[in-house]
């Protein structure tokens, strides 16, 4: 069989979407789904938002691409207000979290070179994180699927479990750099970090001269009902990568960093063709509009905990198929019972039910529904997840 247009490389579903509104997404047949997935955390406003549809026209209509040969007054507007949000001092824009999370990289690696320590270049990173497909994102991870058949892999990276500061710790030798962490494990089964873990390698980092390299890229962005997630745990980064939710579904990331750990980021160093264009810079603006208006991400905090408690009041009556809900904010994740595969739920809860979710490491269904959603969507998943349980639960027993 010859091979298809589309390189074969994703395993997609019958699921083909043709419209959005809202919460919903519109099949080419006109079936109507709740999509609690958003692009898996991308669609923060959900699908259509009318300012963010309309940023994006005025700006595609004025200006779309330039690149970085020339001065960019819509990059400098929007790096400012992120600048203002957050604990960074500066700003550079990718078109993809991995990306985002290369610049984080770079920037870990130069500024010990600037330093005098070009041999501290090892970061250590964590079990079953995911960081994104590019050569130095799976070098990140030590999880076989993401790596097997592209070694040899980029050197600098040492691997301890996922919040365990003592294993972590142990790892620093005179050649670490730092930690690249997400302070919510997404792919790896919505994980989040415990305190003690983030606290001890942000004390780590200060005691011995390292840098802590947060991924943001799904948790951030108003995801977990903070602007950024580390905001839970009272600490600050060094180093941040964000995307996904940054765009609202425009192709868009960011390396944030403090004046200090970007100090070896200077002219040449490093590059993108199209990022921070005119019109992603629209887009992003947009959303962070939303994001920051008064009471939004209070709102999103709220909505979690009604999402949240409507499911652990559901689990009881389907305890063969769930376990239990973890996560924070709308990132939130149902563990499945043994018997009951993540994976093959998620499909069945799509095909059977309208449903969309997203499948996750550590048999875990996650649930990203889009920031904006009210109390009837939370109402319309929870049926949809108990109608698939329901009629899933036969096929575990047989």
């Amino acid at each position: 069989m010859p091979i298809t247009p589309l390189m074969p490389v994703y395993p997609r579903c019958d699921v083909r979407p043709v419209r959005g509104e809202g919460c919903y997404l519109i099949g080419e047949r006109g079936e109507r789904y709740l999509d609690f997935a958003s692009g898996i955390a991308v669609n923060a406003l959900g699908h259509g938002h009318p300012k963010l549809v309309q940023a994006i026209a005025d700006q595609a209509a004025t200006l779309m691409h330039v690149s970085n040969l020339y001065g960019s007054p819509q990059g400098e507007h929007f790096a400012q207000r992120l600048v203002d949000a957050t604990f960074a001092d500066t700003v550079f824009f990718t078109n993809s979290g991995a990306e985002a999370v290369e610049c984080a990289i770079k920037t870990a690696r130069r500024y010990h070179h600037v330093n005098g320590n070009p041999q501290r270049h090892t970061l250590i990173t964590f079990n079953n994180a995911f960081h994104g497909r590019t050569m130095g994102t799976i070098s990140a991870t030590n999880q076989p699927k993401m790596r097997d058949g592209f070694e040899p892999l980029l050197p600098g990276f040492a691997y301890a479990p996922f919040d365990d500061l003592e294993a972590a710790l142990a790892l620093v030798n005179d050649h670490t750099a730092g930690f690249l962490v997400e302070p919510v494990q997404g792919e790896g089964g919505i994980r989040p970090a415990s305190d003690a873990f983030l606290k001890g390698l942000r004390a780590a980092c200060d005691e011995h001269g390292l840098l802590l390299v947060l991924d943001e890229v799904q948790a951030g962005y108003g995801r977990t009902g903070k602007l950024f997630a580390h905001e839970h745990y009272g600490l600050t980064p060094d180093i941040m990568a964000v995307a996904k939710g940054i765009g609202g579904g425009f192709p868009l990331g960011a390396c944030l960093a403090t004046e200090e750990a970007a100090k070896g980021m200077v002219f040449g160093t490093h590059g993108s063709t199209y990022g921070g264009n005119p019109l992603a810079m629209a887009a992003g603006e947009a959303v962070l509009d939303v994001l920051l208006e008064p009471g939004f991400l209070d709102r999103v905090t709220m909505m979690g905990e009604r999402l949240r408690a409507a499911l652990e009041q559901m689990i009881p009556n389907h305890d063969a198929v769930f376990e239990s809900v973890r996560g924070k904010g709308l990132m939130l994740g149902l563990k499945l019972k043994d018997a009951a595969v993540s994976r093959d739920f998620v499909a069945h809860a799509r095909d059977h039910h309208g449903l969309l979710t997203v499948a996750a490491g550590d048999n875990v269904v996650r649930i990203l529904p889009p920031l904006v959603i009210e109390e009837a969507h939370i109402a319309d998943c929870v049926e949809k997840l108990s109608e698939a349980a329901r009629s899933f639960a036969p096929a575990l027993a047989a």
